[in-house]
């Protein structure tokens, strides 16, 4: 049978003409579950456990930013491997915006520290929002024979290799911060990676391990009980809450900084309008007194970046962190 040019004009003007509808139909139903989002159960994947301070702000955003969106956020902890088994999990789950990681510092550190991750930060997470910031508090077992920075690091050089640190887990930034401080220092402290900082804490009152840097939620409450003693915080400034301590900076290390940051990220490929709505509800949160209230009394610097802002901050921090990884020689196979 032979078409005549007319006729095939026609049939493929058809042909193309059911493609766009099909098209315009497939976006129309895009943009129509946007709309509908959410409307079920958000999971919010936090690489700690429960009882530390990332833990915290997860569940304290989490409340609020389910009474925004009228949809519960389930808490989902994943520790271990410095982020990285929440990181994968996340990365792996379907872009439709009912999967969050609780992104952190520890994930930026993890990008030079680790020699193979199945994960790309920057290419397989899109940013939604930076939540908030806070130093460590570098903290000792009321035993120890140390009252400041600069006893504690004539102790470390008196006793090579002898003095242990506990961290939140291998790539962690309380990891990181404390292998800064070992290279500044110049002292040999041994490493215990824990699954979390609640738990390395605990081993700090037993005596078990000899110090740490980790969060002010978990530390400064057992500091002010007598269960710790607290040295020094490792912004470059003092804090309100904790004035009565000084920096590790002006304290004996000149030049030391570490600070812990948590935000928000969805797997690559979430609709824009689902990031934007989340950004939102996020802000949003950030925004309501008493969850302002509640981490201005924990010591919390808030952030509330635009996705674009917070993208461009995490990638900042890459090659920052990288350059605490080569003087640390800190390295994970």
């Amino acid at each position: 049978m032979r078409l005549n040019a007319r006729n095939y004009c026609m049939s493929w003007a058809t042909v193309v003409l059911a493609i766009a509808v099909l098209a315009a139909g497939g976006n129309f139903i895009a943009h129509a579950a946007d709309q509908k989002y959410p409307d079920k159960p958000l999971r919010f994947i936090v690489p700690f456990p429960p009882g530390g301070g990332a833990d915290f702000l997860a569940r304290l955003m989490g409340v609020k930013v389910g009474e925004i969106l009228g949809q519960q956020i389930v808490i989902d902890n994943r520790a271990g491997a410095g982020g990285n088994i929440a990181a994968e999990v996340t990365a792996k789950s379907a872009p439709d915006g009912y999967t969050l990681l609780q992104a952190n510092v520890a994930h930026a550190i993890s990008a030079s520290l680790y020699r193979k991750l199945n994960y790309d930060l920057m290419k397989d997470f899109a940013p939604v929002t930076g939540l908030a910031s806070m130093p460590f508090m570098l903290a000792v077992n009321p035993g120890l024979p140390a009252n400041s920075v600069k006893e504690l690091i004539a102790l470390a050089k008196s006793q090579p290799g002898q003095l242990n640190y506990g961290s939140s887990g291998n790539g962690g930034s309380s990891h990181l911060a404390t292998e800064l401080f070992k290279s500044m220092a110049g002292v040999e402290i041994r490493h215990i990676p824990y699954k979390g900082g609640a738990l390395a804490a605990t081993d700090l009152i037993s005596g078990r391990i000899q110090m740490m840097f980790n969060s002010l939620p978990v530390v400064l409450p057992q500091v002010r009980a007598g269960r710790m003693k607290g040295l020094a915080i490792s912004s470059t400034r003092r804090i309100p809450a904790a004035i009565d301590f000084p920096t590790v900076a002006e304290a004996g290390l000149p030049g030391f900084e570490a600070m812990a940051w948590y935000g928000v990220m969805v797997p690559a490929g979430t609709p824009s309008a689902i990031v934007n709505k989340l950004h939102a509800a996020f802000v949003a949160a950030l925004n309501a007194t008493d969850v302002r209230e509640r981490l201005t009394t924990e010591n919390y610097e808030l952030m509330g970046s635009t996705p674009a802002e917070f993208g461009k901050y995490v990638r900042a921090e890459i090659p920052k962190w990288a350059n605490v990884v080569k003087v640390s020689g800190a390295r994970i196979d």
